[in-house]
């Protein structure tokens, strides 16, 4: 099993930062990618980003291309999500999920609330 724990969103203005960070416990040894979806009222869940623990290749969404920077802490077992020039846009309830690459991305987080206000 693993868990992880989604921490740092909040209430931001149009063009401010936040860092999300997830921490994972349990069998981490597992983990191959973790990626960062979010889901926004009324829309479907997206893909954000992802990152591979190994390699660290980096995936983005169009949409955040360029405002948002995705890295991990192997040794803590840990990524962060840094966005910058927020739009309100982003507003969305953000999770973190891990992929064993034996059943996908299986586990997730609780999730974390983003608000950008204009």
């Amino acid at each position: 099993q693993v868990q992880l724990v989604e921490s740092g969103g909040g209430l931001v203005q149009a063009g401010g930062s936040l860092r999300l960070s997830c921490a994972a416990s349990g069998r981490t040894f597992t983990m191959y990618r973790m990626g960062w979806f979010r889901q926004a009222p009324g829309k479907e869940r997206e893909s954000v980003a992802t990152i591979t623990w190994n390699g660290g290749d980096t995936y983005y969404a169009d949409s955040v291309k360029g405002r948002f920077t995705l890295s991990r802490d192997n040794a803590k077992s840990t990524v962060y999500l840094q966005m910058d020039s927020l739009k309100p846009e982003d507003t969305a309830v953000y999770y973190c999920a891990a992929d064993d690459r034996i059943g996908g991305y299986r586990y997730w987080g609780q999730g974390t609330q983003v608000t950008v206000s204009s």
